[in-house]
């Protein structure tokens, strides 16, 4: 057993407290350091260097017509000149920014070099609202004018930096000429370097400051109004329901063929010895299935093809396609009782093929859970509304269906919501009843 000698234990816990703490009270400096220098204060500063830029033939402008107003003074030697001149040069960028495209180009750059959180929704497009336009002429007049003071102060006072840096490496002579020792007094020469740094870094805290505050201006002048967080959000859903469209399509069309090449199949193999006129039935019914799935398929992915050119696909089937579906399913051993008018023809085309797609899910559930069972199917049609009903018998040996039911019954479930009707299933006395309805006038 190892004995722990007196104050080990504290001395551990002393320890473990610096390496704790020491990281602690370094960070303060690198984080500032990295604050003032780091890169997304260099991207901040390219970003205010370019609104200088183009708030120079503004500038330039507004100073021509200052000059020819100065009746012979000359206002590049007064501060009060040159602040007039540069306050009326922003009011003259203003409109510029309604421009169609000022508004997405600013939207970039901002996102590209202001460092803004992951979080920031910056506009994509051009402004669709006047509200829209004059925050982009703010934030225009905004960008110009930081931007333009913070190239100014640069352009005048990193030289400066830069000369004090170098001043104890020069002649007397030479700092006498540069005012040194009128300015500074009897400050020795030889600080003109700290001062010189002090300067430069001052410089890049008014560079970090300046890019802060546009970086925090921009989400709320560049970022998009209410209606297009509307739009955007509608594009959005209109994007998710096309999704499930899909899925939905794919789950009725694929999946029933599976399924019912799975019966076919195993009905065959059962009989293919005893009655092998039924057995090639079968086979030519599997063949037809999955011919028709194939169609169906290619139909369902023609609507993912964004080329131009893509090719016509097949039309999906309607109520008008029924018997084929039914012939397909028989062919599995399922015997179909049809009961159907002979109107189903006059009904709106987005009905007839939803009702296909319900008739088709609600086979393949009578396939996948109860099996080989007699199912009845039938069909009522008014001027209001067409009503689908299916039942079929279940016994213990059939698989459970959820309370909420499956992927198949919510597809059902979703295509009934979008035509704004009602369906409704449950098992009542060993009989397993589906009851759609879906309204007809709303469709026309």
């Amino acid at each position: 057993m190892v004995q722990t000698q007196p104050g080990t234990r504290e001395s551990a816990l002393r320890c473990a407290d610096d390496r704790r703490t020491a990281p602690v009270t370094g960070v303060w400096w690198r984080r500032a350091v990295r604050t003032v220098v780091g890169r997304r204060t260099q991207l901040r500063w390219v970003h205010l260097v370019l609104g200088g830029a183009l708030l120079m033939p503004y500038y330039l402008l507004t100073t021509v017509v200052f000059a020819m107003l100065a009746h012979g003074a000359d206002p590049f030697t007064s501060l009060g000149w040159q602040l007039g001149t540069f306050a009326s040069a922003l009011p003259l960028a203003a409109p510029t920014a309604l421009l169609p495209l000022v508004r997405p180009l600013e939207a970039t750059a901002a996102r590209s070099l202001c460092g803004l959180p992951e979080s920031a929704e910056l506009a994509a497009g051009p402004a669709a609202s006047w509200d829209a336009r004059a925050r982009t002429a703010l934030w225009y007049a905004l960008h110009l004018a930081i931007g333009g003071l913070v190239s100014g102060v640069f352009l005048s006072l990193l030289p400066a930096s830069a000369l004090l840096v170098a001043l104890p490496f020069t002649d007397d002579s030479y700092a006498d000429g540069l005012g040194w020792p009128d300015a500074f007094g009897s400050t020795p020469t030889a600080l003109a370097p700290l001062a010189g740094v002090a300067l430069l870094a001052t410089l890049m805290g008014i560079a970090a400051a300046a890019g802060a505050l546009l970086a925090r201006c921009a989400p709320a002048l560049l970022g998009p109004a209410p209606a297009e967080r509307l739009a955007a959000a509608e594009r959005r859903a209109a994007r998710l329901a096309s999704r499930n469209r899909l899925a939905r399509e794919l789950h009725d069309s694929v999946g029933h063929a599976l399924s019912a090449v799975t019966l076919q199949a195993s009905a065959a193999r059962k009989v293919l010895d005893s009655d092998p006129d039924f057995a090639r039935e079968a086979l030519a019914a599997i063949e037809e299935t999955t011919r028709e799935a194939v169609g169906e398929l290619d139909s369902v992915l023609g609507l993912l093809r964004e080329e131009e050119a893509a090719p016509a696909t097949a039309p999906s089937p309607t109520l008008m396609d029924l018997d084929g579906l039914l012939a397909r399913t028989r062919a599995a051993g399922v015997a179909v009782e049809l009961t159907a008018p002979g109107t189903l023809d006059r009904l709106p085309p987005v009905v007839s093929r939803e009702a296909y797609r319900i008739v088709q899910e609600g086979l393949s559930n009578a396939l996948r859970h109860a099996g080989r069972v007699p199912v009845r199917l039938r069909i009522a049609e008014d001027p209001k509304k067409v009503e689908i009903t299916m039942e079929n018998p279940v016994d213990g040996t059939a698989r459970a269906r959820t309370a909420g039911g499956g992927r198949g019954l919510r597809g059902i479930a979703e295509r009934v919501t979008l035509l704004r009707g009602t369906c409704a299933w449950d098992t009542v006395d060993g009989v397993w009843r589906l009851t759609v309805r879906l309204p007809v006038e709303a469709s026309r």
